[in-house]
């Protein structure tokens, strides 16, 4: 659906056939009152899906706010990637998945949603996120264990125990955020910031996840505009993880990595 009709199916609490089946009907004052405020807000710049507090993914609704990230539609490329790695390795008699910066929890849900024998921990370092993404997971009866880390600093995270980590980590520089589009400066500044050079996220990942990643388990990240030979420098300079592709997103841009770790020997 366009903007429009977003706005006013969710005024109208209708579908979207429902909508043009009452194209002729008057807005009430109520109703009238609150599509003036939306657009109010809209005009400031704050993106609609945190007006109307929800937004889709993966065909999935999902609950939004001003403490998370708004899913994109490139973020989904990540989580069929995710799908089509764990239908290799779901043999397993559990599969266990790690989402690190789980956000809204959209990446680490649907997951939990197609993949019913996968055991799915999500992890992020905002209490507050966390607080959406369990309210997202009780909407679709996902069973997810959410716990508070920065990255890997909980010891609720069991070294040696995932086959899968996937993540879209902050990657913007971080002078670059003042610059963005006016709908992105109202997302959460710890969602975006990635350092200096965007790059902070991928080093630390890079060094630290290998020691909670099995031998050959995969690790899946997507990364930011012209970033691809940088994040792939950083994983081969530091000798853990053989890469083994590269997936571009709708917009032909490097968008997912995906690696595995190699066998440790010795």
């Amino acid at each position: 659906m366009n903007e429009a009709e977003m706005v006013l199916t969710s005024i109208l609490a209708c579908d979207r056939a429902a909508l043009y089946a009452r194209a002729k009907s008057r807005l009430d004052k109520k109703q009238a009152k609150a599509l003036s405020s939306i657009l109010k807000r809209r005009i400031s710049g704050e993106p609609l899906q945190y007006i109307l507090g929800k937004t889709e993914f993966m065909g999935l609704e999902f609950g939004v706010n001003r403490r998370v990230l708004i899913p994109r539609p490139e973020t989904e490329i990540l989580v069929e990637t995710a799908l089509r790695y764990a239908g290799k390795h779901n043999h397993k008699p559990l599969f266990r998945i790690l989402d690190m910066c789980t956000g809204s929890g959209c990446i680490a849900i649907s997951l939990a949603k197609a993949l019913k024998g996968a055991a799915i921990d999500a992890a992020d370092v905002s209490g507050e996120a966390l607080q959406v993404a369990r309210r997202n997971a009780r909407a679709h009866n996902a069973r997810v264990r959410f716990i508070r880390a920065d990255l890997f600093d909980s010891l609720s995270l069991v070294k040696g125990s995932y086959d899968m980590l996937v993540c879209n980590p902050p990657y913007i520089p971080r002078l670059d955020i003042a610059g963005l589009q006016p709908e992105v400066r109202h997302e959460p500044f710890c969602a975006l910031d990635g350092g200096d050079d965007g790059l902070a996220f991928f080093r630390r990942v890079s060094r630290l996840s290998p020691a909670y990643l099995k031998d050959k388990g995969i690790l899946i990240m997507e990364m930011g505009y012209k970033q691809a030979a940088q994040v792939k420098k950083i994983f081969k300079n530091d000798g853990f993880f053989a890469i083994i592709e590269v997936i571009k997103d709708y917009a032909r841009i490097d968008r997912i990595l995906v690696a595995e770790k190699r066998e440790l020997h010795g």
